[in-house]
């Protein structure tokens, strides 16, 4: 778990190497424990060094930052190159399946000279090529310099684990672990993207697709490469490497799904503990953080010292506290919880808009970054989470009225009317709000913005500058409906690739980095998620409404029956109202500070409007207010520009 760099520059480039500093300066929190940089040119071949200062003149530099969690000897150290001289690497992330891996590998006659996944990963590649990248179990994002066939590789892993961005500056392209990497870069645009800046203060919706808020800089997709001959940087080669199984439903009794659930899960976990470093666990006492620390517990018996970190909330109807104590119990743990407070969020605001690069939506991502601090805190490197689990197993309330509407489309009318009834019995629904969302799903497009009209869900709400959208060419989006029969099945693909799990990794990843910890999500490998989109709709959100039905089963035996049979949902929920009425006078400050003013996507007296009804009463509270104040601070803490 690292943080990487690279600048391929045109012919007539230089880069001085104060700028190679500052960009290892600000990845320092990925990898404080060394640094590594290399320098390519057709005069010097290859030079590395642990100064950049010696590398100048070159025309390649990939730049590496260490946090050693594997090999932790100077014989993992990076840049690391093949004996042969051709290939050189740059790695951030874990290739949990490595040993196995190296086995392969020296029957095929590679030789070894460290006990690191790095080495394993660029012998694979060597071997392999492309086709190395399926074979992983991990979370990665690198680089791989051939300097025979005189190209550049990066990959990315198959859900977006770890973050690889990338933009084009000066004849030839860039690319970090981080946006604000790129962004020392001189003369790269700090011009924002119209497009997501409508989509997120609209939904709150980030981290889709290849573009970003910075309308010059890009990712690397999840389960792409990205190929550039070193002559000709600017036009880098592009591709998919693995998807997603969609047409593939088994044949499979419900006993025979749960035990290979629940085998594949264990052998996913006991993976994900491999580390020459302590190893802990976030606990929230939800089911899937539960399952992990109790497997953990199962798999390694007394012999693991097990640390678990919680975030506990304030407000007792938020509050997971009693279903925590439970786990910790059962599991013999080192317990750690944090109680973060509105006026620590303030203190500490400015510095979590900065460290996660672009906006987010909720204050829940500062409790996170709160759980993470306790771990470093308690010096704990790798923690193992279950981000992941809501999307692949349907696991938040609104895929209630998802499950329904895929009954309806399906024609099963008797089977849809009683799962509504019963899942009108689980806390935290109600018939409005499963109805109205199972009808957006099942409109055709024509009738979804008269219809969000008639449910107050306007797509172009009046605090936003609509002129300005329309200037840049933004239409307005509707929910849109969803054409295939198992609806839920293709909620849940979009939930996994586009519009939930790839914001919530990126917040997971800087959190996390911005302490030095490295976060693995034993959920997220292609087997289980292959396997768990196989399955029927049924065995996912059960026929009486019953979320995870599959995976609750599966962990019977393993994780207390209380947990399993938990029917509320409350996820990592912070106390947003009453927490709203303490940041009051900072929130308005925000709403009326110059910065505000001079955003042209914002219509900023209706948002001062808007807030003073939140607070008095009379509107309800929802995330846009703190999409705006996020919006905000980071155009003013980054320097973004909006064109007029």
């Amino acid at each position: 778990m690292c943080g990487i760099a690279g600048i391929l520059l045109g012919s007539k480039s230089q880069v001085d190497a104060s700028i190679l500093k500052s960009i290892g300066h600000c990845l320092s929190d990925r990898g404080p424990d060394d640094f590594g940089f290399l320098g390519w040119s057709e005069t010097r071949s290859v030079s590395i060094s642990r100064n950049s200062q010696t590398l100048e003149n070159s025309q390649l530099y990939l730049l590496h930052r260490r946090l050693s969690i594997l090999d932790l000897s100077e014989a993992g150290w990076q840049p690391m190159g093949t004996a042969n001289g051709r290939y050189y690497i740059v790695f951030n992330g874990e290739i949990y399946n490595y040993l196995e891996l190296q086995t392969q590998l020296q029957t095929l006659g590679h030789q070894f000279q460290s006990h690191s996944d790095t080495e394993v990963l660029l012998a694979a590649y060597t071997e392999w090529g492309v086709n190395a990248l399926s074979k992983f179990v991990g979370m990665f994002a690198f680089a791989i310099l051939d300097t025979w066939e005189r190209t550049l590789f990066l990959a990315r892993d198959f859900f977006g684990i770890k973050p690889l961005y990338y933009t084009y500056w000066q004849d030839g392209i860039a690319f970090a672990s981080e946006i604000k990497a790129l962004l020392q870069l001189p003369g790269i645009s700090r011009s924002v993207n119209p497009l997501r800046v409508y989509d997120y203060l609209q939904s709150g919706l980030t981290d889709y697709g290849s573009e970003t808020l910075f309308a010059d800089i890009q990712q690397l997709q999840p389960s792409h490469f990205l190929k550039v001959s070193l002559a000709n940087p600017q036009k880098p080669q592009i591709s998919r490497y693995w998807q997603i199984e969609l047409n593939q439903t088994l044949d499979i009794t419900f006993p025979e799904a749960t035990e290979h659930l629940r085998h594949l899960f264990l052998e996913s976990v006991g993976l994900h503990l491999r580390s020459d470093v302590p190893v802990g666990a976030a606990l929230s006492g939800g089911i899937d953080s539960s399952a992990i620390v109790m497997a953990m517990r199962h798999l390694q018996g007394n012999n693991l010292q097990l640390h678990t970190f919680s975030y506990i909330a304030s407000e007792p109807s938020l509050s997971e506290a009693k279903w925590v104590e439970t786990v910790a119990q059962a599991a013999a743990v080192i317990e750690h919880q944090v109680k973060p407070s509105p006026e620590e969020l303030i203190t500490d605001l400015d510095k979590l808009i900065e460290l996660q690069d672009e906006p987010f939506g909720s204050t829940s991502i500062y409790a996170q970054y709160r759980v993470f601090q306790l771990a470093k805190a308690a010096n704990i490197k790798v923690m193992l989470d279950g981000q992941g689990a809501d999307e692949l197993l349907g696991g938040y309330r609104a895929y209630l009225a998802t499950r329904f509407a895929s009954l309806l489309r399906q024609g099963q009318w008797g089977k849809a009317s009683e799962f509504l009834q019963k899942a009108l019995k689980l806390p935290g629904t109600s018939q409005r709000t499963i109805l109205l969302r199972a009808v957006g799903l099942l409109l055709p497009p024509s009738l979804q913005a008269p219809a969000r009209q008639l449910v107050k869900k306007d797509v172009f709400p009046n605090w936003l500058n609509y002129h300005w959208f329309t200037k840049h060419g933004i239409e307005p989006k509707v929910y849109y409906s969803k054409q295939a029969q198992e609806i839920l099945r293709a909620e849940l693909h979009q939930a996994v690739v586009e519009n939930s799990l790839p914001m919530l990794l990126r917040y997971e990843d800087r959190n996390s980095m911005a302490h030095s910890i490295e976060s693995r999500v034993p959920f997220l490998t292609p087997a289980i998620v292959n396997f768990v989109f196989s399955l029927p709709e049924e065995f996912i959100i059960a026929n009486d409404g019953t979320s995870k039905a599959i995976f609750r089963e599966a962990m019977r035996g393993i994780v207390p029956d209380i947990i399993l049979n938990r029917k509320d949902k409350i996820g990592f929920a912070t106390p947003e109202q009453s927490w709203l009425k303490v940041l009051s006078p900072w929130v308005e400050n925000v709403l009326n500070s110059e910065m505000a003013a001079q955003i042209p996507a914002l219509n900023v007296q209706q948002m001062q409007t808007d807030f003073q009804a939140v607070l008095a009463g009379k509107s309800a509270f929802d995330f846009r207010i703190w999409r705006w104040v996020n919006l905000i601070r980071w155009a003013e803490n980054l320097a973004v520009t909006f064109e007029q």
